[in-house]
């Protein structure tokens, strides 16, 4: 089983986050402010030994760092997040610096996050901060041609000759067809076998051009939460959140209103029949509350155990793809509490999970 963690990059000051956040913002200035909203809600998590990286100024070091530790436990690779807006990038020196740096020992691809950044994180969904427009044949070119560079890579992930590019929201992607036969025929023509599209199972929808798709991934839990519940726990849950939103506007209150046990995600997730195309996702912990205050979401009784368990199951789940390959989120959502990087409170636990089962 190859474990592929998805990587934020958002560990550095850029001129946007200063303009829309605030200046000096980066994903540390949230997990600070993160504060307990419940007994036994632990709140701000801490990088253990307090390793507040900067992914700019310390960006060669923490990147030798983390492969380090990836390598130790068991973990394959990194799926960096891309976020490319027809042209325009943000957050894309982190990559950049792995890419200068062949000395850095990690396999990695790239994930297209191809959202249009909006103010959602302060409930403000339709202020657009960056809107995602996929232009034309020249702008597809310079996309491909600024990823070239990494698909030469020798770390860069591939399958059958053809590089892995994960899109997050293909299905937002109207001329699809005509944007991967245009990808196809250009890495053909640098020596590839194509471009290995991989699809995102997200919590919105799920593309269904399966003619247009290589594989597709779970994005976890998001998939699992919108898709995979039966209707007695969604009635629950709503009810549950209704309850609590009621409270806190009445009440003047700022409760936490959304919890989920962590079994009803992970459990769909271990009985789930994945096809051959499919790599199943999982999480760690999840508690979003540093981005999201009282409006946000904590799934409750995580721990590494429970982790590991779900974990070697799917494992056991033979795949007769050419890579088995296991999708967590993340290596470092630190501002989701969604990380296999060491804190203070769960220490090197989940990374310990991953190396058991994988030494097996």
């Amino acid at each position: 089983m190859r474990v592929i963690c998805m990587y934020l990059p958002q560990y550095h000051t850029f001129k946007e986050n200063d303009e829309w956040w605030g200046k000096g913002y980066t994903e540390w200035t949230a997990v600070r402010r993160g504060k307990p909203l419940f007994k036994g809600h632990v709140q701000p998590r801490i990088p253990l030994e307090g390793r507040y990286y900067d992914l700019l100024n310390e960006g060669c070091e923490t990147l030798k760092w983390q492969a380090m530790l990836a390598k130790r436990y068991g973990i394959y690779g990194f799926s960096f997040y891309q976020y490319w807006f027809k042209g325009k990038q943000l957050m894309h020196r982190p990559m950049e610096i792995l890419l200068e740096n062949p000395d850095i020992d990690i396999s990695y691809c790239i994930c297209w996050a191809n959202e249009t950044w909006t103010r959602a994180w302060y409930g403000h969904s339709e202020q657009v901060l960056i809107k995602q427009d996929y232009g034309n044949r020249e702008d597809w070119r310079k996309h491909f041609e600024y990823n070239l560079r990494f698909f030469r890579d020798k770390r860069y992930i591939k399958i059958d000759n053809k590089p892995v590019f994960q899109i997050y929201r293909s299905f937002d992607i109207e001329e699809l067809k005509e944007m991967k036969e245009c990808f196809d025929r250009w890495a053909k023509e640098e020596g590839f076998d194509g471009v290995f599209f991989v699809s995102g199972k997200t919590r919105d929808r799920v593309d269904t051009r399966e003619d247009l798709i290589d594989a597709y991934y779970y994005f976890e839990p998001g998939f699992t939460l919108k898709n995979d519940l039966s209707k007695v726990k969604e009635l629950s849950y709503d009810l549950k959140v209704l309850v609590r939103t009621v409270r806190n506007r009445l009440l003047r209150n700022k409760i936490l209103e959304r919890e989920i046990p962590a079994e009803w995600i992970l459990k769909p997730i271990e009985e789930r029949n994945y096809r051959i195309n499919e790599f199943p996702g999982l999480i760690p912990d999840w508690d979003n509350t540093p981005r999201r205050g009282y409006k946000g979401l904590v799934y409750t009784n995580t721990s590494p155990e429970r982790f590991e368990k779900t974990l070697r199951i799917l494992k056991n789940k033979k795949n007769t793809y050419p890579y088995d390959f296991v999708f967590l989120n993340a290596w470092n959502e630190w501002g989701e509490g969604a990380m296999m990087e060491p804190d203070e409170y769960r220490g090197f636990g989940y990374l310990e999970a991953v190396k058991r089962v994988n030494g097996e």
